[in-house]
């Protein structure tokens, strides 16, 4: 076949310099779309106030009215479409091109050439722009991925583009209905929300199609290479901000058929595979471009910035549903383990050896830690089918990688008292992995520290667990049912504090909900999700050496899966979205909850929040906006039972995406709040900011928040840092981390925070600060690209 070308309160939207936003509109000046379609805008759409009573706001907060993207005048997206279909028009015919039209003559087909489903409902909304018979011709992106830029504006891109196009299962259609998702960039000033079309639309990966990894050579039982306005969407890439404030997008996802065939009845076993790509968004021209391919394809990776700058990535798997690689059979029924890290002043990948290879699950829940270190805390993914990895175990274990030494560190089990790392066992994970070119050394390595620490001192190698068995039945029984792997969870960095000496030598995570590994049982773990909390925390040595210690909280107020938490820049954390089911076991049959709640680090418990408008479950997000509300989107499932879409009031409600946003505000919106009156806009490590404020005598903390860069729950760079200060008249002396780990290069926002009279923490709303580093600011080429593979 031919191929298809893509070318009454305190003000509530008195919004400070923080959104005080540039234009959004205008061409983009240096276009790459394959069309030629330069970035502009869509329309616009009001913003309400919150939808609360005084006294709903003030204790739970409130969320808006939902708001929409209009569609415009006319839409790049049928642009592209009218572009391919001539195209396909002027190409040479298909054989099967007279069943094609014999079916169409029957009105068997829809506009898009499948064939009708008689039993599809088909909503009444406007979501959609629809033909004559209902079906979609086009639809509005939901925010599946979300990025902040540093100039207040909001990325985003969609998930799963093309769904409400199935007509019997998708399972066995995914592979020509779903397409290249789109993406768009949002604006907020006041009560107005503005959107605009980047260019290319689509994030313009592969354009000449790709090179899937298809079992049988030939191309006789797959549809692979076949099109190629769906072998480079975005679908479960992952994203991160660059230190220059670019946005870079890394994997996404390759649809074809294997086997299948492809015509006027495109059907076969729909195969996602991961792709090589990472591409950069630029705010500045509103346009992406590609930088360096990945040497693995990879789907649902994770992303983390490491201190100098570069970008360290994880995980993924090549093939979703058939991981079978021939010339590499090690490597198949599992997850990429072979990790990469990403070179900020040469825009090429580089492997990172033996040592760097980890089994994980898909979109690992890492952090970097303020010795440098990446930590991985045993959350993540399993939705391979069945959530296959021979090796999965291992997902249960706590471990940290260094990128000075190219090696991972084993710390522990999560969520029990077992410290790897102090009983001989910090190789352990490296040891078995197949693939370990250094497996004969890590083994042996293994073996002497185990038999070193037990001969040694036998009762200190065993007392952490003595301890935790000796301690509160309850709690050691509530701990043994939520440790190890957390699937579909949120992983919370907690504000980073210094220490007296102004170091900063721990770190804390919270981790809620989601579904249990259940222990032995392993992945894909509890269809029905958890209400289980605990905090993990890495305690840092003077030595750079970790300790992992880990403690149960209170429980969340409803067991929930696949909620967004967002950390508040007062220390708590709001979750909000996700449902009372895995979604992913059965997509379309789980209960969406729309209850907010709110984690208080002080008490450890949780409180429920606001109600939402709508229900949000998969490839929900929330953000911190600059001025300290929370932006709520996405949602986006996979459809109703891997069938079609449907729409059944306490079945499926909402089924396929809603493009639509919320905004909450939480309750210290609704009264008096600091203000910063002066700051500056750049600082490095190291440096003392002169802040001023209205009332200094009040200020209680001073601190830094990365902007959010954040898909599938996951955000690798996820961090609030608390800044020791002083005061001086209206003015604050704020220091700079000297440890760059703490604050890698990038994009922040100042916040500065009071007590009110009931000791509730009150934030200002932020100003935008970039914290540079001489790497970043003049990066030098260092690193050898790599040879791309399978």
């Amino acid at each position: 076949m031919q191929k298809i070308t893509r070318n009454k309160l305190a003000p509530l939207f008195l919004v400070g310099t923080s959104l005080a936003l540039a234009a959004c509109g205008g061409s983009s000046s240096n276009s790459s779309s394959a069309n030629g379609i330069s970035a502009r805008e869509t329309g616009q759409s009001n913003i309400s106030e919150p939808d609360c009573t005084t006294d709903e706001c003030m204790k739970n907060g409130g969320f808006t009215k939902p708001f929409v993207e209009p569609f415009g005048p006319s839409s790049m997206k049928a642009m592209a479409r009218e572009v391919a279909d001539e195209e396909a028009a002027e190409a040479s015919a298909n054989p099967l091109d007279m069943l094609d039209g014999l079916l169409d003559s029957m009105g068997l087909l829809t506009s898009k050439g499948n064939l009708k489903n008689p039993l599809k409902m088909v909503p009444q909304d406007d979501r959609c722009i629809r033909n004559a018979d209902g079906r979609p011709t086009e639809c509005k992106p939901a925010a599946g991925s979300v990025a902040l830029l540093e100039d207040g504006r909001v990325l985003y891109f969609n998930a799963l583009e093309g769904t409400e196009d199935a007509e019997f299962s998708i399972f066995f259609e995914a592979g020509a209905v779903v397409t290249n998702d789109q993406t768009r960039v949002m604006s907020l000033r006041g009560r107005k929300a503005g959107w605009m079309q980047p260019t290319p639309v689509d994030g313009g990966a592969n354009p000449d199609g790709a090179k899937s990894t298809v079992i049988l050579p030939g191309g006789l039982t797959d549809t692979a290479g076949k099109r190629n306005n769906n072998d480079g969407a975005l679908f479960c890439a992952d994203l991160e901000m660059l230190a220059d404030g670019r946005i870079m997008a890394v994997g996404g996802t390759d649809y074809y058929f294997e086997p299948g065939i492809d015509g006027p009845i495109a059907l076969g076993l729909s195969e996602l595979e991961g792709i090589k790509n990472a591409r950069i968004f630029d705010p500045a021209d509103n346009s992406w471009s590609k930088t360096g391919d990945m040497k693995n394809g990879r789907w649902y990776p994770s992303l983390t910035t490491l201190a100098n700058g570069n970008v360290f990535v994880t995980s993924g798997v090549t093939k979703l549903i058939k991981p079978v690689y021939p010339e590499n059979p090690l490597t198949s029924g599992r997850n990429v383990t072979e990790s990469e890290t990403y070179d900020f002043g040469c825009g090429t990948w580089s492997s990172n050896g033996g040592g760097g290879e980890r089994s994980l699950p898909l979109y690992p829940r890492q952090h970097l830690l303020p010795n440098g270190h990446v930590l991985y805390n045993a959350g993540g993914q399993a939705f391979n089918p069945f959530g296959q990895s021979y090796d999965q175990a291992l997902w249960n274990i706590v471990a940290a990688y260094s990128p000075d030494t190219n090696k991972w560190t084993d710390l522990g089990y999560a969520g029990l008292p077992l410290q790897f790392n102090k009983a001989g066992l910090d190789r352990i994970g490296s040891a078995l992995n197949v693939t370990n070119p250094d497996a004969a050394a890590d083994i042996q390595s293994t073996l002497t520290g185990l038999l070193g620490s037990i001969l040694e001192d036998p009762m200190s190698a065993l007392s952490p667990l003595t301890d935790a068995l000796s301690g509160d039945p309850s709690g050691t029984l509530m701990n043994a049912i939520g440790s190890g792997f957390r699937g579909s969870t949120f992983s919370i960095q907690m504000p980073l504090k210094p220490n007296e000496q102004g170091r900063y030598d721990h770190a804390e995570f919270l981790t809620g909900g989601g579904v249990l590994g259940l222990i032995t049982v392993g992945s894909p773990g509890s269809y029905f999700p958890t209400n289980l909390s605990r905090i993990d925390r890495i305690n840092i040595a003077e030595d750079d050496s970790m300790e992992y210690v880990s403690r149960i909280t209170g429980n969340m107020t409803t067991p929930r899966w696949y909620g967004t938490g967002v950390l508040l820049p007062t220390g708590k954390v709001m979750v909000f979205s996700g449902a009372d089911r895995d979604e992913v076991v059965l997509p379309g049959l789980g209960g969406p909850i729309k209850k907010s709640e709110m984690f208080d680090p002080a008490t450890e418990t949780w409180t429920e929040m606001a109600t939402a408008h709508n229900p949000r479950t998969y490839h929900n997000t929330a953000m911190l906006l600059p001025d300290g509300r929370i932006l709520i989107g996405g949602h986006s499932p996979i459809n109703t039972a891997y069938a079609f879409s449907i729409n059944i009031p306490g079945l499926s409600p909402n089924d396929g995406r809603d493009p639509s946003f919320e905004i909450y505000s939480p309750p210290y919106v609704f009264g008096p709040r600091p203000s910063i009156t002066s700051a500056p806009a750049r600082a490095t490590h190291g440096d003392n900011l002169n802040i001023g404020v209205a009332n200094a005598d009040n200020i209680v903390d001073v601190v830094l928040v990365k902007r959010t860069t954040l898909t599938h729950i996951v955000d690798g760079d996820q961090r609030t840092v608390s800044l020791p200060f002083t005061r001086s008249g209206n003015t604050l002396n704020a220091r700079m981390p000297i440890q760059k780990a703490v604050t890698p290069a990038g994009a922040y926002m100042l916040f500065v925070i009071t007590e009110n009279a009931k000791g509730e923490r009150i934030p200002s709303e932020s100003t935008s600060l970039r914290v540079t580093t001489p790497e970043t600011t003049n990066p030098v080429c260092t690193a050898q690209p790599v040879v791309a593979q399978r």
